[in-house]
């Protein structure tokens, strides 16, 4: 085939169907973050610090023990 410089697609992979109906999600909590405010907590000991806005409590360690800190909303899920 020549292209005639239209850019037009020759139909090659464009169907009409609806799709698999996959990822259609919002994902974790909805797609929501869990806002500002809250704490950090350990879930191997317990420990809670205040959840800092813009830094992900899994990226903090717990101060007694060491352990990864979890958002407080998830444990009580």
């Amino acid at each position: 085939m020549k292209n005639s410089g239209n850019n037009q697609g020759q139909g090659l992979g464009q169907g009409s169907g609806k799709g698999l109906g996959r990822g259609g999600g919002r994902g974790r909590n909805n797609g929501g973050g869990f806002g500002v405010g809250g704490d950090c907590v350990c879930a191997k000991c317990g420990e809670k610090v205040p959840h800092q806005q813009g830094v992900k409590c899994t990226t903090l360690k717990c101060p007694k023990c060491g352990n990864t800190m979890i958002r407080e909303e998830l444990l009580k899920k």
